[in-house]
């Protein structure tokens, strides 16, 4: 009798096995701390996606021109990276769960309150408050994560945990959908902001039970021993970024930022869909779905790419990915639809995965006493200054219309390519210090 062929069934199980062995590589404290940093950054998401979702309704009950719904979007982004920059000082002075803790009670209570604004003013204060507990999420559980994984792999996991963002923007399209389908328009953006809120509850609990990492706790100790390098005051941290030794990784990494960010493309790319390609809410939902497919995709796939070109290399390959699916997005003839839809792939891909390659770079370009605070200024800075972006975007399409202003901010990507020259390569650094 002739040996029968080994099923290739085994060996594709073993294989994807092994590439995803980095999870079972983290202590239990660490996987603790991965599924409360997941959960918080798929909230986070959901909270911040919410607008661009309900802009359209929301500049028709208040009668908005372009300008003012896009300062709605820039005000929120600038508050994020004051929130951020504070919130990483802060989690290297007082601890990374502190803040993660602080950072989704803080957002979850403004995202509600947003729902409930009775005029243009109050809307835009509750998304400014709201946005300093946006930019504390990334700053303290990205640092946290980080310092939980295995240098090799570190890429990974971080990568895993961005990919929480796509989970987060897929409840904006399913929340969007019922929400508009089953309540008018006045109602409905109401409703999403406050279904937001409804998780944060469960995920405050789990925090509570969330460990700090080795890392920071011997950092801790050596400031006890009178041996650490920064104080335990938030202000030390941000003045230590700008030490002749940080300053030029602070400043790059800044500008890093400011070109990942893509000058709030996000924010618009709901209303281009209804007012350019004149879409349903249905067929918002469906194009904007297959850009979370790929931004899933993106953000695992990024940090496996990182691990293996390296942390310059392949941010440098996702921007360039990411500035021509945009252009190409948006550029395309009305008539070519199906097209648009394909592109909205490697839109979410690119667009969607050069977020974990930040994530990761920043958290390996500083010591451990600056970790908190290089990453909340480097992450949150570049959402300061590409707060910009959707209020230009906003003037930009009044005059040139919405798909040319779309297509002009998507060169922010080059601005990648620029701050990598001036950046070192971190890729396999140990983090104990």
């Amino acid at each position: 009798m002739e040996p029968q062929p080994a099923s290739a069934t085994p060996r594709v199980l073993a294989r994807l096995g092994s590439q995803l062995d980095w999870y079972w590589t983290l202590s239990p404290s660490g996987r603790a701390a991965f599924w409360a940093t997941f959960g918080g950054w798929a909230l986070d998401a959901y909270n911040q996606m919410t607008l661009g979702f309900v802009l359209p309704a929301v500049s028709t009950e208040f009668a908005l021109s372009t300008a003012q719904a896009g300062l709605l979007g820039s005000l929120g982004l600038v508050m994020s990276a004051v929130g951020g920059a504070l919130a990483g000082a802060l989690a290297d002075a007082v601890g990374r769960v502190r803040v993660l803790i602080l950072s989704i009670g803080s957002y979850a209570l403004f995202g509600l309150l947003a729902g409930c604004a009775q005029s243009y003013e109050q809307l835009m204060v509750f998304l400014m408050l709201q946005g300093l507990g946006f930019g504390g999420e990334w700053a303290a559980g990205a640092v946290l994560v980080a310092e939980y994984a295995q240098a090799k792999q570190r890429g990974r996991v971080i990568g895993a945990v961005q990919s929480a963002w796509s989970i987060g923007y897929a409840g904006v399209l399913i929340a969007n959908t019922l929400a508009f389908s089953l309540a008018p328009p006045e109602v409905a953006w109401r409703m999403m902001f406050w279904l937001g809120a409804v998780p944060a509850i469960v995920l405050l609990w789990v925090r509570t039970r969330v460990q700090e990492s080795t890392v920071y706790r011997a950092e801790v100790a050596a400031r006890g021993a009178g041996t650490g390098r920064a104080g335990a005051r938030p202000g030390s941290a941000l003045l230590g970024l700008f030490r002749r030794d940080q300053l030029r990784v602070t400043l790059a990494s800044a500008l890093l930022s400011v070109g990942v960010m893509g000058a709030g493309l996000a924010i618009w790319l709901p209303t281009y869909l209804e007012q350019v390609r004149q879409l349903t809410v249905e067929g918002i939902s469906a194009y904007m779905g297959i850009q979370v497919i790929g931004g899933f995709v993106g953000c695992v796939s990024a940090g496996y790419v990182l691990d293996a070109l390296g942390r310059r290399r392949g941010l440098a390959l996702f921007a360039l990915g990411s500035a021509l699916s945009a252009w190409a997005y948006v550029v395309l003839p009305l008539g070519d639809a199906w097209l648009v839809f394909a592109i909205g792939f490697p839109l979410g891909f690119f667009g969607s995965g050069i977020f974990s390659g930040l994530a990761v770079y920043l958290a390996e370009l500083y010591p451990t006493e600056l970790r908190g605070a290089g990453q909340g200024f480097g992450y949150n800075i570049g959402r300061g200054v590409a707060a910009v972006g959707p209020a230009a975007i906003g003037v930009a399409a009044a005059r040139v219309g919405l798909s040319d202003a779309l297509a002009l901010a998507a060169t922010s990507y080059v601005l990648c390519l620029v701050a990598l020259l001036f950046l070192p390569e971190t890729r396999g650094k140990p983090l104990a210090g």
